[in-house]
């Protein structure tokens, strides 16, 4: 089943590598949206996909990469809109 997520991670993680981690994770999975640095220091993603595979997405977010220290991490299911065909840094 298709699904939206939007997510929003605090901790640590800009500066190590986060967006792209989550990209790279992303691609892996063959989902798409995208992904931002906050002004606030948060890191926010907007992804679309099959509900398992953005499950899987929202452990690696969890986990973050090796530089990172990831505090929280929200996440609100929406409905899915397929306005996406890749994902990407934003």
């Amino acid at each position: 089943m298709k699904t939206r997520a939007h997510i929003w991670i605090s901790g640590k993680v800009q500066g190590v590598f986060y967006r792209d981690n989550t990209r790279r994770w992303a691609f892996s999975l063959s989902l798409s949206g995208w992904v931002r640095n906050l002004p606030d220091g948060r890191v926010e993603v907007v992804v679309e996909g099959e509900k398992d595979r953005i499950e899987s997405l929202v452990k690696e977010l969890k986990k973050g990469p090796p530089l990172s220290r990831v505090e929280h991490v929200l996440t609100e299911w929406e409905d899915h809109k397929g306005e996406f065909f890749d994902f990407r840094i934003i």
